[in-house]
């Protein structure tokens, strides 16, 4: 699934190619690409016409598109790309792609904008705006490392309160957004903690080193236009990332960790994988209550 770097860097081309145009023609396919759209995907393709696009934001792995009404009111084209959406700037005779889902046809003329998702995990659906421009259907997703919103002082004190694993803490979309499996797997191998360290255990400086290594990756990663592992994540112009190239961690076991040698190893982790240095990263003596099995009789933790 796109990460942060990866939805960040679909949104700029979102801000380049689309915002300051206004939609002619919407055409949905299916109800899938709508099914977060409860009145259904011909009522949002209608009222999607006519709308002028303002900005193109995002927070975490969620984008939007800040329309102006004809009547002046202001709504948010919300879009979720799941596991293989792609937002693609294409001209209106470009050949269609097998797994197209809506396509956007402007006033202006070409380019048009089309949604592509072969898994068709993600799809789009209009919201309400909060005072602070965020879509209401996505205000409980807390703000990400890179918005001004963050406030990284808040999210230690409330890491250090959890008896949970960093790892999990760093995934809940709900304490800091847009961090998904790869950056966090990054961020651990580069503060050399190991991800099933429980956070109320950690101090707050090494928390706060973890965060500020969240960052620095996924600003790295959008440089080099995020991560892609195979032809399903691309810009809007159809283009990969090459971050993978520079990952330390996830993804590379068995081979040699950059920094002292070890081979790079792989665990199970909420049904997939994450990927540590043995000698950089030691594991915890004890794992974390909240990753341990039920003890017998239902109740959990070690005698």
């Amino acid at each position: 699934m796109p990460e942060l770097p990866e939805v960040e860097v679909v949104r700029r081309g979102l801000a380049a190619h689309v915002v300051g145009r206004t939609f002619a023609r919407a055409e949905l396919r299916g109800a899938r690409v709508a099914r977060r759209h409860t009145p259904g995907p011909l009522d949002l393709a209608l009222r999607l016409e006519g709308n002028h696009v303002e900005a193109a934001r995002r927070r975490g792995k969620y984008l939007w598109l800040v329309l102006r009404t004809p009547d002046g009111s202001r709504q948010g084209l919300v879009t979720h790309l799941g596991m293989s959406g792609q937002l693609l700037v294409e001209p209106a005779d470009a050949p269609e792609e097998k797994h197209l889902h809506a396509r956007f046809s402007f006033t202006d003329g070409d380019p048009e904008l089309r949604f592509v998702d072969q898994r068709t995990f993600g799809g789009m659906a209009l919201a309400e705006l909060t005072d602070a421009r965020v879509p209401e259907s996505i205000a409980h997703i807390a703000p990400d490392p890179l918005e001004e919103a963050y406030d990284q002082a808040s999210v230690v004190r409330r890491m250090k309160s959890r008896d949970s694993a960093v790892k999990r803490a760093l995934l809940d979309q709900s304490l800091v957004s847009g961090v998904g499996n790869i950056y966090a797997d990054e961020a651990l191998w580069r503060a050399q903690v190991h991800g099933e360290r429980v956070c109320s255990a950690l101090t707050g400086a090494t928390l706060n080193r973890i965060l500020d290594h969240a960052r620095e990756v996924m600003v790295a990663a959008l440089g080099q236009g995020g991560t892609s592992f195979d032809a399903l994540y691309v810009n809007v112009n159809g283009a990969s990332g090459y971050f993978d190239r520079s990952l330390h961690a996830y993804g590379q076991e068995g081979r040699p960790c950059d920094r002292c040698g070890a081979l790079i190893r792989r665990e199970p982790f909420m049904n997939r994988s994450s990927f540590s240095c043995p000698r950089c990263q030691p594991r915890p003596r004890r794992r974390p209550a909240a990753m341990r099995p039920p003890a017998v009789g239902g109740r959990t933790g070690e005698r």
